[in-house]
């Protein structure tokens, strides 16, 4: 397959007609005087008004909540390596599959520093009612309280703890999470190993300057906001210079540790070779866009992967769940239990 042509990858950035209609009726609201973090600027209470405002959507999503008849939920304290514990939600399907249940590892989004078991909670209780499968939520800990690597060591440790083969995944941050604890099963021979991931509108080069990526895809690269202006209304960093604060400041990570930029691990011994077959979903305004077909291309072409990828032109990143009344986030979360499908049904 030939390399997209700048046409083609900006074209894919022109906001579709209902995703303008949803933006400019139901715009994501700034914090109102009744907000109680209201006038604060800090990071928790950003992380509050985002869990607020997403919050407020939850009546209108595809599984607006609880559905104890078909899908049970029970959570879990799981020890990590450093002595503490952390929280699980497992939810496992009342009717049991005669063949038995495959098991799902899902990582929520929020830049490593929002989010909580909510963000997956959708996905899960699908998983569980339509595919049978018994799903693990995890709730690893965020930055800025707890710094690079925490989060990669938490989701590690909850990978390790089922003892069983499974697909992993998670959106934003959590497809970031997902595409690096594939590498790490991997390497440390995860055994039964993983026999899939999905990936999210995923972060795998954490909006490396243009000038760092080699020439070889750099073409493809136009969804940075340095180069393409951001016209995305959730993921709105305008320039790479805020994501490159985001990165030191709260996250105190770098660019050049492949435990944070998956894509780096390309150079490395193993490179991307004999990772599982691989589902991706990628918005087209999404500045994030060209990092997911970026690495989609590199594990099928050059890495021998399977892989399945649905693109949405002109919608942004985490449009089901900010503006889930639309026919096109319905369609987003039915595609996501087909793409989840097709990866049960991959072979070994």
């Amino acid at each position: 397959m030939m390399p997209r042509t700048e046409e083609e990858l900006l074209s894919y950035g022109v906001m579709d007609p209902a995703m303008a209609e949803a933006l400019a009726r139901f715009p994501i609201r700034d914090p109102q005087h009744s907000d109680p973090y209201f006038g604060d600027d800090s990071h928790s209470a950003h992380r509050a008004h985002r869990a607020a405002t997403l919050r407020e959507k939850h009546h209108l999503r595809y599984i607006p909540g609880p559905i104890p008849d078909q899908v049970s939920e029970e959570d879990r304290k799981i020890p990590v390596r450093d002595g503490a514990e952390i929280t699980v939600r497992i939810y496992r399907p009342v009717k049991k599959l005669a063949q038995g249940s495959p098991l799902v590892v899902m990582y929520h989004e929020g830049g490593w520093s929002m989010g909580d078991l909510s963000d997956e909670e959708t996905n899960c209780r699908l998983f569980g009612r339509d595919l049978g499968a018994i799903c693990v939520n995890v709730d690893y800990r965020l930055a800025p309280e707890h710094p690079f690597p925490t989060w990669i060591n938490d989701s590690w440790d909850a990978l390790k703890w089922p003892s069983l083969g499974f697909i992993i995944g998670g959106g934003s941050a959590g497809g970031n999470i997902t595409a690096i604890l594939a590498h790490i099963a991997r390497d440390e021979k995860l055994n039964p190993p993983l026999t899939g991931q999905y990936l999210c509108v995923p972060v795998i080069m954490c909006m490396t300057p243009p000038t760092l990526i080699s020439p070889s895809y750099r073409s493809e690269y136009l969804s940075h906001p340095d180069i393409t202006t951001n016209i995305d209304p959730v993921l709105k960093i305008r320039v790479g210079a805020e994501f490159a604060e985001h990165l030191h400041r709260n996250l105190k990570a770098s660019w050049s540790d492949p435990h944070l930029v998956p894509f780096l691990c390309g150079p490395l011994e193993n490179g991307h070779r004999d990772l599982p077959p691989t589902y991706l979903q990628i918005c087209g305004v999404d500045p994030l866009r060209d990092e997911g077909l970026i690495y989609e291309r590199v594990l099928r072409e050059e890495a021998g992967v399977k892989t399945r990828l649905d693109l949405y032109k002109g919608f942004g990143h985490y449009f089901w769940t900010n503006w889930p009344q639309l026919e096109r986030s319905r369609e987003f979360v039915e595609d996501t239990v087909k793409g989840v499908k097709w990866l049960l049904e991959q072979k070994p």
